[in-house]
């Protein structure tokens, strides 16, 4: 180790050094020696919220007496630097670190500690000064659904909602086109193409609701529980000052926490929420798979629709062009999925008064929420707006599907049905001719009961 490069710094267990231009202190680089496990660092939003907090936090101890107003704005102004990512660089701990997430609040405190001493010189300590009325306990909890609360408000109901009204509008465009329904990957009775694209808009308008509903327990905040939920070492007023500033820093409706004790020990709502983002994730992945059957083709696949051609599909291949979106969006769903379950796991580990699986909670769920929006509003962008209908193609499908026999159940019966549609299904004829064939009605009377756009409107034809 060359010690031109490092300084000599110490925390309580004794020394240690540290690069010498890094703002971090002892206990941030034991950190980054103990878990060099995986190259993940804490995300960006985590930083942004341990830098609130943190504001937050002196802003409250100064109003409550308890540190000089010289000192608060010091750590006011490094710890708002830090939330507006000037400082990111100074955050290197791997995300596998211990379960409470105390590597990464010393983090913070230390890297606070340092920028507001070195434009102050007041000898601001990060444990006795910026961690003043707080412990990791209750700051990382804190943390976690401060920066979930952010991202599903700048990011993840904005995307959801976008993709959710380029639905609606496709739907409303495409509703005259009639094509055939299918169930089994098998032709059924017809829809119309707007029918199925709201089918899809409901889905991602449910998925809105659910995260809707979620939002008044992650607003929840522990923060004020300090070690174990009872507020050791904290004014009886801090936590709620705490919250009440974090409202009007972030325009979000927090709360404090109902019980400390349960909101410390479990991530109940960080699992609950989790769970909704999975569920969008499997009606994105329906959309995604549906979008890729109907763009199959263009000869021998369904080719309904055409999604945009955004880029060269093959190496070998001149001329084929994949569909890159729903393909790329399958496989954020499949991360999200795989993010709950560890969320779920994560959410089990509590033990008393504590998880300890806290930073992979804030890892997973912070990940889900920004691919899951990156992911819808690509969809919306890319895909949905801009794919085109294969109109005669679709019709000409939609005349040669037999299932549409089904029609004259209630005039001709299931079994004399069934014989028509297999007759044309085996003689490659339309329904209509088969049809006219085997029964007594006419064909101006068929043409009527067998009309697919009239079917896709349901109900019992009028004989």
């Amino acid at each position: 180790m060359n010690q031109n490069k490092f300084r000599t710094v110490s925390d309580s267990m004794g020394e240690m050094q540290v690069p010498m231009d890094a703002l971090y202190g002892a206990q941030t680089q034991r950190a980054i020696n103990n878990f060099p496990l995986s190259n993940l660092k804490i995300p960006r939003g985590l930083i942004q919220a341990l830098g609130l907090i943190k504001a937050c936090a002196a802003k409250a101890n100064e109003d409550l007496g308890l540190i000089t107003t010289n000192k608060a704005n010091a750590i006011i102004k490094a710890a708002t630097d830090v939330a507006n990512g000037v400082y990111d660089k100074e955050f290197p701990i791997d995300i596998f670190q211990t379960g409470s997430g105390t590597s990464s609040n010393m983090n913070a405190n230390e890297v606070i500690a340092q920028l507001a001493n070195n434009t102050a010189s007041l000898n601001i300590h990060p444990n006795d000064d910026v961690n003043m009325s707080q412990s990791s306990n209750d700051v990382i909890p804190t943390a976690i659904h401060v920066s979930a609360s952010i991202a599903i408000h700048t990011q993840l109901l904005p995307a959801l909602t976008h993709l959710y009204e380029m639905l609606n509008k496709r739907s409303q465009e495409l509703n005259t086109i009639t094509k055939t329904g299918r169930t089994h990957l098998m032709d059924a009775m017809p829809i119309t193409l707007g029918q199925e694209i709201s089918g899809w808009g409901a889905q991602i308008k449910a998925g809105i609701d659910n995260i809707r509903n979620c939002q008044s327990a992650i607003q929840a905040l522990v923060i004020g529980g300090t070690a174990v939920g009872t507020g050791i070492n904290a004014h009886p007023e801090f936590g709620q000052r705490v919250t009440s500033l974090l409202s009007q820093k972030t325009e979000i409706s927090f709360t404090v926490s109902e019980n400390r004790f349960a909101h410390m020990s479990s991530q109940d709502a960080a699992v609950s929420l989790s769970g909704q983002l999975k569920t969008i994730a499997v009606s994105l992945m329906k959309i995604a798979n549906d979008l890729r059957w109907m763009n199959s083709g263009p000869l021998s696949g369904l080719g309904e629709i055409a999604l945009p051609a955004l880029q060269p599909g093959s190496s070998i291949m001149p001329g084929k062009v994949n569909p890159v979106i729903p393909e790329a969006l399958a496989m954020i769903c499949a991360q999200v999925i795989g993010n709950d379950t560890a969320i779920t796991i994560a959410g089990q580990s509590g033990n008393f008064q504590l998880n300890v699986m806290l930073p992979l909670v804030a890892y997973n769920l912070l990940q889900s929420i920004t691919i899951l929006s990156n992911g819808a509003n690509d969809l919306a962008d890319k895909a949905i707006a801009g794919f085109t209908v294969n109109k005669d193609h679709i019709a000409h499908q939609l005349s040669r599907n037999p299932i549409l026999v089904t029609a004259l159940n209630t005039v001709i019966g299931y079994e004399l049905g069934a014989k028509i549609a297999k007759t044309a299904y085996q003689k490659g004829l339309p329904l209509l001719e088969v049809a006219k064939e085997m029964t007594n009605l006419s064909e101006d009377e068929l043409k009527r009961l067998l009309d697919p756009s009239k079917l896709t409107q349901g109900g019992l034809p009028k004989v």
